[in-house]
């Protein structure tokens, strides 16, 4: 596994060393000592799998109580996924990266507790899977507004129509109106 610090350092996109034949291809995309060396101690205590069409983006989410790491990835076409730093302490707050991840790049990209992430899906449909460093809590989920003009985020949109959102990320707040996460 090759990783790589992105603009954020904290945010690391990994790259599988894939071995392939006429049957297919075998890659790890897991292993705990080498994900503790290059992106920290966490622990995974969920894995996540979506299924999302062309146009619909899914996100800024971020907790404040109990902020979650996740490792990201896509399994059937492609994303773009943006992760901000909402760390009020960090010299990156309020700053984004953001990267293409798809099934045929095979990339994943670490995003760490204390971060909104979301992605908006540029292929036809895209599946996509992540590993969750802390439970789900319905009640400790927020939304930054994925058009903030502060944050800026440019985001790749067919045709550049307006995204597809639920109506907790229309209902997006902006950045100057959100809190740290705790712990952070």
């Amino acid at each position: 596994m090759q990783y790589e610090k992105l603009a954020i350092p904290d945010v690391v996109l990994m790259t599988p060393k894939v071995f392939g034949d006429e049957r297919g291809f075998f890659m790890e995309t897991f292993r705990q000592s080498e994900f503790e060396e290059h992106c920290g101690n966490y622990q995974f205590v969920q894995d996540n799998h979506s299924k999302s069409k062309q146009g619909i983006l899914r996100g800024l989410h971020y907790q404040l109580e109990k902020p979650q790491g996740k490792l990201v990835r896509v399994t059937q076409g492609e994303v773009y996924d943006v992760a901000v730093d909402l760390r009020k302490s960090s010299s990156t707050f309020g700053q984004w990266v953001g990267v293409y991840l798809s099934a045929e790049n095979k990339q994943m990209l670490w995003v760490p507790p204390g971060f909104a992430h979301a992605f908006y899906v540029t292929s036809e449909e895209a599946e996509f899977q992540y590993k969750c460093t802390d439970y789900y809590n319905p009640g400790d989920e927020y939304s930054l507004l994925w058009s903030d003009p502060t944050l800026n985020i440019d985001w790749p949109l067919a045709n550049n129509a307006s995204p597809q959102l639920s109506t907790k990320d229309q209902q997006g707040q902006a950045l100057e109106w959100v809190q740290a996460p705790k712990f952070m």
